[in-house]
Parts: structure tokens; C-alpha cells; sequence
């Protein structure tokens, strides 16, 4: 049960936390979920582990202090968020999931621009050896891809 003005979110590993709501409903999908269940029940999260909503519930929280806030610059939340995001690329990409899963699209845009700063000019093999990918493609079709896309590789 849930203290007044306050969500009880249940994370995949079982952990609970109770959430101001106004930090909750940054997730468009927290929102939908609390209008067609009591506030006094818990939301469960099958998607999210404990560590990822710690995480994802930081993040929702600055960004409504900063909304209420005015005295909060642009510029400092901006940094704040850079911060936030240096992290390896596992919790990077349970962001990602999350948020996506959460519908935050301002979590989402943030940590998917990172992962495209990490992408940007840099070669496949590159790309490959940063994510750890294995190049699956034969000679034969990694150059029928060139071939098809040269645009890209002048």
C-alpha cells in the first residue's frame, strides 16, 4: 500500500519502491497503468530489474526537480545528464531497455544519442570491436554490401 501522493513500483527482481508520483509519471506507461488500477496497489515492472529502476527513478526525479525548479539552468541539468550516462555499456543498454519499455522518451532519446556518440565515425570493424559483434558476413557479402551502399563508405 502506498503512502499518499506516492506509487509503489515492484521491479522484475522484486524490489520495491515507493515513488513521489509526480517522479512516477515521467513513464507515459506508469501513467496509463495507475489510471486502471487502484493508487494503493503496486505496479509490477516485469521488464526491469531493481538496480536499472534505481536508476531510471534518479533520473525521472532531477529532471521534475529541475522542471519545478526555475532556478535550475538548462545548462546544469544538461551536464547532470552527461554525467548520468557515462556509465559501461550493460547498465547503458538496461537504460535504453527500460526506458523504452517505460515510454520516458527523454531517458530514451538520451541514452540512444549516447550509444550514437559511441557509433559516430567510426568504422565497422570498429563499431564491431566497441560493441563486441562478431562480422557474421563472407567476404563475398560483406562486398556486396559495399558494393550495394558505396555511398556510404567514400
Amino acid at each position: 500500500m502506498s503512502s499518499p501522493g506516492k506509487i509503489v513500483l515492484k521491479s522484475l527482481d522484486q524490489e520495491f519502491f515507493e515513488v513521489e508520483e509526480a517522479v512516477a509519471l515521467e513513464s507515459q506507461i506508469i501513467k496509463y497503468v495507475s489510471e486502471d488500477v487502484c493508487v494503493d496497489d503496486v505496479i509490477p515492472l516485469p521488464n526491469v530489474t531493481g538496480k536499472t529502476l534505481s536508476k531510471v527513478i534518479e533520473y525521472c526525479k532531477k529532471h521534475v526537480d529541475a522542471d519545478r525548479a526555475p532556478s535550475v539552468a538548462d545548462d546544469d541539468l544538461k551536464a547532470w545528464d552527461t554525467e548520468f550516462v557515462k556509465v559501461d555499456q550493460a547498465p547503458l543498454f538496461d537504460l535504453i531497455q527500460a526506458a523504452n519499455y517505460l515510454n520516458i522518451k527523454g531517458l530514451l532519446d538520451l541514452t540512444c544519442q549516447t550509444v550514437a556518440d559511441m557509433i559516430k565515425g567510426k568504422t565497422p570493424e570498429e563499431i564491431r570491436k566497441t560493441f563486441n559483434i562478431k562480422n557474421d558476413f563472407t567476404l563475398e557479402e560483406e562486398e556486396e554490401v559495399r558494393r550495394e551502399n558505396q555511398w556510404a563508405f567514400e
